[in-house]
């Protein structure tokens, strides 16, 4: 077959017209979820997927996604974590797409962004922006407004690029953060931290079980507000149309990370597609082929199995989030969840999309809080957001619910 060097590996075609999707080539060995890491990858650049074309033999796989982009894009960048994404061509041989990795990753080293200033509207989100920006990611964030108008934000994180640990990236984070808050900053300090400080200890009752009932159902509940909730979704499986293989088409309306939803849910079910398709039309309507096979490489004639993936599939499909507003005490609490893959990564970008909605509304945040929890046997990030309601802020909670649900989903405000 020949070496492969990074350039072929990932190969990306920008538009030359506005308004034309840009094409991203994928060709490399293949491996368990590399389909679900591409297009997580994709989704945290800021990219919707508009079509997509995947083929695998188990070994090598050949991947072509349809991306709308914008003007601000890193291409560059997308192109080195996609490649770092995937698994080098020296692997090839013999490699498994089942066969989990003989030494898992070590941990990402976790710091604490400690920050001090002075309190304004949208503060959080242009906060957040920056950390986005450079490619710091949010694993836990303590917000507090003290009585005088002062914030001290908390933020722990890890570094894309592993460089949090050099004074340099340090400061230039520090900087990066100045130029956006200007003189509001007060101070500015990063320290590394041990990865058992983020983490929620089992007795931790983070959330009053009849808030996790209402809003973290593991099964589709029979009544859902219609402006919570996707369209109508349609899974159907099918194991005539192919000697070795199991057809499940999908019908539902596109939201931002639809394929990415799919792609987390068919790795932690350790499904393999050999073969999919995928295009949205101008109703953002989207149609969804997969052939795929189990981990024995055989079909999923299992009713029980095939009703489990079906229901997933459809639950993920109709709430990928899960977005309410609750009273605590006088005030109102915004809670945000999304389901976290069996690897231990969650949604990207969530916290952003949330303090935008914020923002445009024009609501102050008093506090916010990001944890994880066990829900029966799945694992939530779960958001929570204090909202500031003083006189003449307070904005009614189905709007908040709704603009929240449509920023996340990526639909038009």
């Amino acid at each position: 077959m020949g070496i492969l060097y990074d350039d072929d590996v990932v190969i990306i075609r920008q538009s030359e017209k506005e308004g034309d999707p840009s094409v991203i080539t994928v060709n490399c060995p293949d491996k368990t979820g590399l389909g679900c890491d591409l297009c997580r990858i994709i989704l945290f650049f800021g990219l919707s997927i508009v079509r997509g074309d995947v083929s695998t033999d188990g070994k090598w796989c050949y991947l072509v996604f349809w991306v709308a982009g914008k003007s601000t894009t890193r291409w560059g960048l997308l192109k080195k974590r996609l490649v770092e994404a995937c698994p080098s061509c020296s692997s090839a041989s013999g490699l498994s797409y089942y066969r989990a990795e003989s030494q898992p990753p070590r941990p990402p080293d976790v710091f604490l962004l400690t920050l001090s200033c002075h309190d304004r509207k949208g503060l959080l989100h242009d906060v957040t922006s920056v950390l986005c920006e450079l490619e710091l990611t949010i694993k836990k964030v303590k917000v507090s407004t003290t009585p005088d108008g002062s914030v001290i934000d908390l933020f722990f994180i890890t570094d894309t690029r592993e460089l949090l640990h050099t004074n340099k990236r340090k400061e230039d984070t520090c900087d990066h953060l100045k130029a956006v808050m200007g003189n509001t900053m007060l101070s500015c300090e990063i320290e590394m931290v041990g990865p058992e400080i983020t983490a929620c200890s089992a007795e931790c009752s983070f959330l009053p079980a009849a808030i996790t009932e209402n809003i973290l159902p593991l099964e589709i509940p029979d009544e859902l507000p219609s402006s919570l909730t996707s369209t109508s979704v349609s899974v159907n499986m099918d194991n005539s149309l192919s000697p070795g293989h199991t057809l499940v088409q999908i019908v539902c309306q596109d939201h931002k990370g639809l394929l990415y939803d799919i792609m987390r849910t068919l790795k932690d079910y350790n499904i393999q597609i050999s073969y999919g398709r995928f295009s949205t039309n101008r109703g953002r309507a989207c149609d969804i082929d997969l052939f795929l096979t189990q981990t024995d490489g055989k079909k999923i004639v299992d009713p029980s199995k095939q009703k489990a993936l079906s229901s997933r599939l459809e639950m993920e499909l109709v709430r990928p989030l899960r977005v309410a507003t609750v009273s605590r005490g006088p005030d109102t609490e915004l809670l945000v969840a999304n389901p976290v893959e069996l690897s231990g990564k969650g949604r990207p970008l969530v916290f952003h999309d949330i303090t935008l909605s914020l923002k445009m509304l024009h609501t102050c945040i008093f506090s916010a809080e990001i944890r994880r929890r066990m829900i029966g046997d799945r694992e939530f990030e779960v958001y929570r957001v204090l909202l500031d309601e003083g006189e003449g802020l307070a904005v009614p909670r189905s709007k908040i619910e709704e603009q929240v649900w449509k920023m996340l989903m990526g639909w038009k405000q």
